[in-house]
Protein backbone atom coordinates (compact mmCIF):
# COMPACT_ATOMS: atom_id res chain seq x y z
CA UNK A 1 0.00 0.00 0.00
CA UNK A 2 3.05 2.15 0.64
CA UNK A 3 4.01 2.10 -2.95
CA UNK A 4 0.74 2.69 -4.50
CA UNK A 5 0.46 5.86 -2.44
CA UNK A 6 3.97 7.20 -3.34
CA UNK A 7 3.47 6.58 -7.25
CA UNK A 8 -0.68 8.36 -6.62
CA UNK A 9 1.66 11.24 -5.67
CA UNK A 10 5.03 11.08 -8.18
CA UNK A 11 2.93 10.86 -11.52
CA UNK A 12 0.79 13.66 -11.22
CA UNK A 13 2.34 16.62 -12.89
CA UNK A 14 1.08 19.92 -11.75
CA UNK A 15 1.23 23.29 -13.94
CA UNK A 16 4.66 24.02 -12.88
CA UNK A 17 7.49 23.96 -15.60
CA UNK A 18 10.47 23.53 -13.78
CA UNK A 19 13.49 21.33 -12.41
CA UNK A 20 12.63 24.21 -10.57
CA UNK A 21 13.23 27.90 -12.30
CA UNK A 22 11.37 26.88 -15.54
CA UNK A 23 13.02 23.96 -17.49
CA UNK A 24 11.26 22.58 -20.01
CA UNK A 25 10.15 18.53 -20.25
CA UNK A 26 12.50 16.33 -21.93
CA UNK A 27 10.63 13.09 -22.33
CA UNK A 28 12.03 11.66 -25.41
CA UNK A 29 14.67 13.53 -25.75
CA UNK A 30 18.78 12.31 -26.16
CA UNK A 31 18.80 13.77 -22.54
CA UNK A 32 16.13 12.39 -21.04
CA UNK A 33 16.04 9.00 -22.64
CA UNK A 34 18.30 7.55 -20.43
CA UNK A 35 16.71 8.90 -16.92
CA UNK A 36 14.46 6.60 -15.04
CA UNK A 37 12.15 7.32 -11.74
CA UNK A 38 13.16 5.32 -8.50
CA UNK A 39 10.80 5.15 -5.23
CA UNK A 40 11.45 3.51 -2.06
CA UNK A 41 8.78 1.99 0.04
CA UNK A 42 9.55 4.89 3.06
CA UNK A 43 8.58 7.32 0.75
CA UNK A 44 11.27 9.23 -0.60
CA UNK A 45 11.59 9.52 -5.05
CA UNK A 46 14.94 9.75 -6.60
CA UNK A 47 16.05 9.56 -10.18
CA UNK A 48 18.76 7.71 -12.40
CA UNK A 49 20.43 6.89 -15.27
CA UNK A 50 20.58 3.79 -17.29
CA UNK A 51 24.03 2.53 -18.06
CA UNK A 52 23.11 -0.96 -19.51
CA UNK A 53 20.24 -2.45 -20.01
CA UNK A 54 19.45 -3.42 -17.04
CA UNK A 55 21.81 -1.34 -14.76
CA UNK A 56 20.71 2.02 -13.48
CA UNK A 57 23.37 4.58 -11.35
CA UNK A 58 22.00 6.67 -8.94
CA UNK A 59 22.87 8.25 -5.81
CA UNK A 60 23.86 6.56 -2.78
CA UNK A 61 21.71 8.90 -0.28
CA UNK A 62 18.79 7.92 -2.47
CA UNK A 63 18.89 4.47 -2.03
CA UNK A 64 19.98 3.72 1.49
CA UNK A 65 19.66 0.61 3.96
CA UNK A 66 16.08 -0.17 5.65
CA UNK A 67 13.66 0.18 2.53
CA UNK A 68 12.61 -1.62 -0.37
CA UNK A 69 13.15 0.43 -4.05
CA UNK A 70 11.94 -0.22 -7.44
CA UNK A 71 11.28 1.86 -10.72
CA UNK A 72 8.64 3.43 -11.82
CA UNK A 73 7.42 3.47 -15.89
CA UNK A 74 4.68 5.16 -17.04
CA UNK A 75 2.85 3.34 -19.79
CA UNK A 76 1.17 5.44 -22.62
CA UNK A 77 -1.45 6.28 -20.50
CA UNK A 78 0.59 7.38 -17.88
CA UNK A 79 -0.14 4.79 -15.47
CA UNK A 80 2.62 3.32 -13.49
CA UNK A 81 4.45 0.31 -13.83
CA UNK A 82 7.03 -1.17 -11.09
CA UNK A 83 10.05 -2.95 -11.71
CA UNK A 84 11.74 -4.85 -9.65
CA UNK A 85 15.18 -4.35 -8.03
CA UNK A 86 17.46 -7.45 -7.16
CA UNK A 87 20.66 -5.85 -5.88
CA UNK A 88 22.01 -2.28 -4.67
CA UNK A 89 25.88 -1.71 -4.88
CA UNK A 90 26.11 1.43 -2.51
CA UNK A 91 29.79 2.23 -2.68
CA UNK A 92 31.82 1.69 0.19
CA UNK A 93 33.32 4.81 0.96
CA UNK A 94 29.92 6.45 1.11
CA UNK A 95 29.32 8.63 4.19
CA UNK A 96 26.45 9.94 4.62
CA UNK A 97 27.60 12.76 7.31
CA UNK A 98 29.74 13.94 4.72
CA UNK A 99 27.06 14.54 2.12
CA UNK A 100 24.29 16.64 4.90
CA UNK A 101 27.12 18.85 5.60
CA UNK A 102 27.81 19.16 1.61
CA UNK A 103 31.23 17.97 1.51
CA UNK A 104 32.56 15.75 -1.12
CA UNK A 105 31.87 11.75 -0.79
CA UNK A 106 31.48 8.49 -2.59
CA UNK A 107 27.67 9.15 -3.14
CA UNK A 108 27.20 6.69 -6.38
CA UNK A 109 25.37 3.59 -6.52
CA UNK A 110 24.29 0.96 -8.80
CA UNK A 111 20.72 -0.78 -8.69
CA UNK A 112 20.82 -4.15 -10.76
CA UNK A 113 16.78 -4.92 -12.05
CA UNK A 114 15.20 -7.79 -12.53
CA UNK A 115 14.74 -8.06 -16.23
CA UNK A 116 16.02 -5.46 -18.79
CA UNK A 117 14.38 -1.72 -19.51
CA UNK A 118 12.04 -1.04 -21.84
CA UNK A 119 13.09 -0.45 -25.62
CA UNK A 120 12.15 3.45 -25.12
CA UNK A 121 15.34 3.79 -22.40
CA UNK A 122 18.51 4.05 -23.97
CA UNK A 123 21.90 3.19 -21.68
CA UNK A 124 24.31 6.07 -21.82
CA UNK A 125 27.49 6.05 -21.72
CA UNK A 126 30.06 7.10 -18.80
CA UNK A 127 31.82 10.37 -19.43
CA UNK A 128 35.60 9.90 -20.29
CA UNK A 129 36.58 13.72 -19.18
CA UNK A 130 38.56 13.81 -16.13
CA UNK A 131 38.62 17.45 -15.26
CA UNK A 132 36.60 20.27 -15.12
CA UNK A 133 36.96 24.32 -15.70
CA UNK A 134 34.86 26.94 -14.50
CA UNK A 135 31.76 27.54 -17.17
CA UNK A 136 32.22 24.52 -18.66
CA UNK A 137 28.61 23.94 -19.53
CA UNK A 138 26.50 20.07 -18.55
CA UNK A 139 23.05 18.98 -18.41
CA UNK A 140 21.37 17.97 -15.66
CA UNK A 141 18.22 15.89 -15.54
CA UNK A 142 15.92 14.87 -12.92
CA UNK A 143 11.89 13.93 -12.34
CA UNK A 144 12.00 16.00 -9.11
CA UNK A 145 9.61 18.38 -8.29
CA UNK A 146 9.00 21.74 -9.75
CA UNK A 147 7.95 23.62 -6.77
CA UNK A 148 9.99 22.82 -3.23
CA UNK A 149 7.77 21.03 -0.54
CA UNK A 150 4.76 20.00 -3.66
CA UNK A 151 5.43 16.45 -4.48
CA UNK A 152 2.87 16.71 -7.02
CA UNK A 153 4.74 18.55 -9.41
CA UNK A 154 7.03 15.80 -9.58
CA UNK A 155 7.81 12.67 -12.06
CA UNK A 156 8.22 14.06 -15.15
CA UNK A 157 11.58 14.38 -16.65
CA UNK A 158 13.40 17.78 -17.13
CA UNK A 159 16.50 19.20 -18.14
CA UNK A 160 18.46 22.39 -17.57
CA UNK A 161 21.67 23.46 -18.83
CA UNK A 162 23.76 24.67 -15.57
CA UNK A 163 27.60 25.90 -15.58
CA UNK A 164 30.61 24.48 -13.51
CA UNK A 165 31.61 27.26 -10.85
CA UNK A 166 34.16 27.85 -7.85
CA UNK A 167 36.79 25.14 -7.91
CA UNK A 168 35.89 21.94 -9.46
CA UNK A 169 37.52 19.35 -8.39
CA UNK A 170 37.36 15.16 -8.81
CA UNK A 171 35.94 15.23 -5.84
CA UNK A 172 32.95 17.66 -6.61
CA UNK A 173 31.26 20.10 -8.59
CA UNK A 174 28.90 23.05 -8.30
CA UNK A 175 26.94 24.40 -10.49
CA UNK A 176 24.83 27.31 -11.28
CA UNK A 177 22.26 28.54 -13.52
CA UNK A 178 24.45 31.16 -15.78
CA UNK A 179 22.14 33.40 -15.93
CA UNK A 180 21.89 34.17 -12.16
CA UNK A 181 25.18 32.67 -10.51
CA UNK A 182 23.09 31.37 -8.00
CA UNK A 183 22.62 34.76 -6.42
CA UNK A 184 19.02 34.52 -7.20
CA UNK A 185 16.48 32.27 -7.82
CA UNK A 186 17.53 30.25 -10.93
CA UNK A 187 17.16 26.80 -12.92
CA UNK A 188 18.43 23.73 -10.29
CA UNK A 189 17.98 20.67 -8.79
CA UNK A 190 15.23 19.93 -6.62
CA UNK A 191 13.55 16.95 -3.95
CA UNK A 192 13.60 14.21 -6.18
CA UNK A 193 16.32 15.13 -9.10
CA UNK A 194 19.48 13.17 -6.48
CA UNK A 195 20.69 10.87 -8.22
CA UNK A 196 20.23 12.08 -11.70
CA UNK A 197 22.71 12.40 -14.36
CA UNK A 198 25.13 15.37 -15.05
CA UNK A 199 25.48 14.81 -18.63
CA UNK A 200 28.54 16.31 -20.97
CA UNK A 201 27.53 16.71 -24.59
CA UNK A 202 29.53 15.62 -27.22
CA UNK A 203 28.27 15.34 -31.49
CA UNK A 204 24.66 14.85 -29.63
CA UNK A 205 25.62 12.13 -27.98
CA UNK A 206 25.36 12.67 -23.73
CA UNK A 207 27.71 10.97 -21.58
CA UNK A 208 27.41 10.63 -17.76
CA UNK A 209 30.29 12.86 -15.94
CA UNK A 210 28.95 12.82 -12.89
CA UNK A 211 25.49 12.59 -10.35
CA UNK A 212 23.24 15.22 -8.63
CA UNK A 213 23.77 15.28 -5.04
CA UNK A 214 22.30 18.08 -3.65
CA UNK A 215 20.89 21.47 -3.73
CA UNK A 216 20.74 25.00 -2.38
CA UNK A 217 18.76 27.99 -2.81
CA UNK A 218 20.02 31.41 -3.60
CA UNK A 219 23.09 32.73 -2.51
CA UNK A 220 23.61 29.11 -0.48
CA UNK A 221 19.95 29.13 1.54
CA UNK A 222 17.95 26.04 2.00
CA UNK A 223 16.61 25.32 -0.86
CA UNK A 224 16.69 25.03 -4.52
CA UNK A 225 17.37 27.61 -7.43
CA UNK A 226 20.87 28.51 -6.23
CA UNK A 227 23.63 25.67 -6.66
CA UNK A 228 23.72 21.96 -7.84
CA UNK A 229 25.86 19.81 -6.26
CA UNK A 230 27.08 17.17 -8.28
CA UNK A 231 29.65 13.93 -7.50
CA UNK A 232 31.72 13.57 -10.47
CA UNK A 233 32.51 9.97 -11.66
CA UNK A 234 36.10 9.92 -12.03
CA UNK A 235 37.09 8.24 -9.01
CA UNK A 236 34.69 6.33 -8.94
CA UNK A 237 35.07 4.80 -12.58
CA UNK A 238 36.70 1.83 -12.23
CA UNK A 239 34.55 1.01 -9.12
CA UNK A 240 31.22 1.34 -11.13
CA UNK A 241 33.13 -0.87 -14.40
CA UNK A 242 33.83 -3.32 -12.23
CA UNK A 243 31.09 -3.72 -10.12
CA UNK A 244 28.28 -4.16 -13.35
CA UNK A 245 30.83 -6.67 -14.23
CA UNK A 246 30.03 -8.73 -11.10
CA UNK A 247 26.19 -7.87 -11.47
CA UNK A 248 26.59 -9.18 -15.51
CA UNK A 249 25.74 -6.28 -16.78
CA UNK A 250 27.20 -4.89 -20.30
CA UNK A 251 27.59 -1.13 -19.91
CA UNK A 252 26.86 0.89 -22.66
CA UNK A 253 29.96 2.52 -24.39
Amino acid sequence: MLYRALILIVCWVGPADALVGGAPAADGTPAGRSVVLIVGSRGNSCTGTAIARDLVLTAAHCVLPGADYKLVEFDGARQPILRDVVEIARHPDFKLDSLLAHRATADVALLKLAGPLPGAVVPAPLAARASVNVDDRFTIAGNGVTVRGDGRTGGTVRTAALAATGRPGTLQIRLVDPATRGERPGLGACTGDSGGPAFEEDGGRFAIIGVVSWSTGPGGAAGCGGLTGVTPLVLYRNWIIETARRLGSALEK
